[in-house]
């Protein structure tokens, strides 16, 4: 009976991924107060979990109804962008990561996208709305969004706590798990992508065929 919950926690959490977003904020990491970026943080998941909750409550209507798109399209669009995301840090690092922030005015809005609120969530909300009743999702939305956020703090700490004696091992994590984590980003975009094109297909008989 729990299956579908752990299921659905485990699909959220592989696709928040903090250690990933570790990588990705590491210049907000480095160079924002504690208080500053705790505080944002927690916004960035309240502003996350508002709009998981509508996407798990609407489902796919909210992109054929009221959006007047394909949900496959989002899909592969969403893939797209994450394998230019994943492609780039492979090639580049983090410096990559470090172009697509933002101004450090808006830090909530910069953390809750696009990775927080990104293709990949947003479609884990759809698929879980529909396999959950909607407090049963909300429910698994907060939790792993609360364990995110947690061990994002965690990883604040720690930083501010170790960046001088132990920098350079500091370094070579972010390096080495930015780079395992940015293959795990291109394989997840070209499944978003395969997916989507099967959607497509499976609609027209002919081309199915």
């Amino acid at each position: 009976m729990l299956t579908p919950y752990i299921h659905s926690f485990a699909l959220f959490f592989s696709l928040l991924n903090p250690f990933l977003m570790s990588i990705y904020m590491i210049g907000m990491i480095r160079n924002s107060e504690a208080r500053v970026f705790n505080k944002a943080l927690i916004q960035g998941c309240i502003i996350a979990f508002v709009v998981f909750v509508l996407f798990a409550w609407g489902g796919e209507t909210i992109f054929s109804k009221y959006l007047n798109v394909r949900f496959e399209a989002f899909q592969i669009f969403g893939g797209l962008i994450f394998l230019v995301i994943g492609y780039r840090y492979v090639f580049q690092g983090a410096d990559t990561i470090g172009e697509m922030r933002g101004a450090p005015e808006h830090l909530a809005g910069t953390i809750a996208m696009p990775f927080m609120i990104g293709p990949g969530t947003i479609s884990a909300a759809v698929v879980t709305g529909v396999g959950l009743p909607i407090g049963g999702a909300a429910i698994i939305i907060a939790l792993t969004l609360t364990v995110t956020c947690s061990l994002l703090i965690l990883m604040k700490f720690a930083h501010d706590h170790l960046r001088y004696k132990h920098a350079k091992y500091i370094d070579r994590y972010v390096d080495i798990v930015g780079r395992l984590s940015a293959l795990l980003i291109g394989t997840i975009a070209v499944d978003m992508i395969i997916t989507g094109i099967v959607g497509v297909v499976g609609d027209f008989p002919v081309l199915a065929s």
